[in-house]
């Protein structure tokens, strides 16, 4: 049985009825491959403040300087993630991912040097190239004051933990808009079976992304059924519909080449894809993908001395051959972070007065309900009470 909600009793896709493919873990998050934590720190101060910082820790912070094969694609690049060019370079990943609001990247990169400073000194006296991404708040929140600080990036590392993970309104994602919705932090992961071994591909996602009436659901296109109460659109905002971004980072404990974490990344869109986006020119689309399998390979340390005749890594690897099925667990897993996102978050009232409405469960179930798309909620109600066709 997979968590049907998060730990402060919000429920996710699955608890209403959503019809999604694949298996999911135990917690149906990022976490349930092992060694993965996730911390938040939120930020929400009177009227004008609603941002955070989220922090992705692939071998927790114990593993922090313990490379993991990596690679990161962009879909569009109107957004920020630091440290892409040593990943290119290398294919290696050694520190945590940080995700937070467009004009704090440089605070949250401060924060974790900072960090790595007091913690593992023997990194920080090396150089490093911390991952800081983003996507933009700033509909709700005062993006361009100094809000998000580096102490802010320190408690996320510290809070970071394994097991069921907090979403929607949260960490970096306490400012964000989806579809026209509240939107904000999102994670789901798929068990894939190879040979006797059971693998986990998770999925975290940012999402700030999507125009309302472009919005799917299980196949549904539900989004111009749920034009009315759309804050954004009314108030003629300066925006674009389908601005803001959105940030997924793909974990896995498969081995694999960084080439195939690359790959792995590659088919994030097809998920994003599922939920209705075309990816508009002023979303960021950025992504990220890392396996912890291999430790020790990929190198930790500045070599000293002439190389011996033992001196090699060495990488075991899924072949290429027969990758398929970690590609459709990504789009799978993609598709169900975003809809838990969406599901999670709660309306939010910001920067000067700025609204974002919730996504409408009850409504939600209806218009699927009429499709055939919804299965009984968590609580045994049946598919769409009062159930009527699209148009109602």
């Amino acid at each position: 049985m997979t968590t049907l909600s998060t730990p402060s009793g919000r429920p996710r896709a699955r608890a209403l009825g959503l019809l999604l493919d694949g298996t999911p873990g135990p917690a149906n998050a990022l976490t349930d491959v092992p060694g993965v934590r996730i911390g938040y720190t939120t930020l929400v101060e009177g009227e004008q403040v609603r941002t955070g910082v989220t922090a992705v820790l692939p071998r927790g912070r114990e593993g922090v300087g313990t490379p993991c094969a990596a690679g990161w694609y962009a879909l569009n690049g109107n957004g920020e993630m630091t440290g892409t060019t040593w990943i290119e370079e290398t294919g290696a990943l050694n520190g945590p991912v940080m995700v937070t609001n467009t004009h704090a990247v440089g605070t949250v990169h401060r924060g974790v040097v900072d960090w790595t400073a007091a913690h593992r000194p023997d990194l920080a006296r090396q150089w490093l190239l911390p991952v800081v991404t983003e996507t933009w708040d700033g509909y709700l929140n005062d993006i361009n004051g100094p809000h998000v600080r580096a102490e802010h990036a320190i408690a996320a590392i510290e809070s970071a933990a394994a097991g069921p993970v907090e979403e929607g309104c949260v960490g970096g994602g306490t400012g964000m808009n989806c579809y026209g919705f509240k939107g904000g932090s999102g994670t789901a992961s798929r068990v894939v079976r190879y040979g006797s071994a059971d693998y986990t591909v998770g999925a975290f996602v940012q999402a700030n992304f999507g125009d309302r009436r472009e919005l799917v659901v299980c196949g549904v296109p539900v989004g111009r059924e749920l034009s009315a109460d759309n804050p954004m659109e009314d108030d003629d905002w300066f925006a674009p519909g389908g601005a803001g971004s959105v940030i997924v980072v793909i974990g896995t404990d498969a081995p694999l080449l960084p080439g195939q974490c690359k790959a792995l990344a590659r088919r994030v869109p097809l998920g994003l894809a599922r939920t209705g986006t075309s990816g508009g020119h002023f979303s960021g689309d950025v992504f990220l993908a890392f396996s912890t399998a291999n430790p020790g390979a990929l190198g930790s340390s500045f070599p000293r001395g002439e190389p011996g005749d033992t001196d090699y890594d060495t990488l075991r690897f899924i072949p290429w051959g027969r990758i398929d099925p970690f590609y459709e667990a990504v789009v799978q897993a993609v598709e169900e972070a975003v809809l838990n996102a969406l599901v999670t978050a709660e309306e939010t009232t910001g920067r000067d007065g700025h609204r974002s409405p919730a996504l409408p469960h009850q409504r939600l179930r209806e218009l699927l309900a009429a499709r055939g798309a919804l299965a009984a909620a968590e609580d045994g109600t049946p598919p769409g009470p009062g159930a009527g066709p699209l148009s109602a």
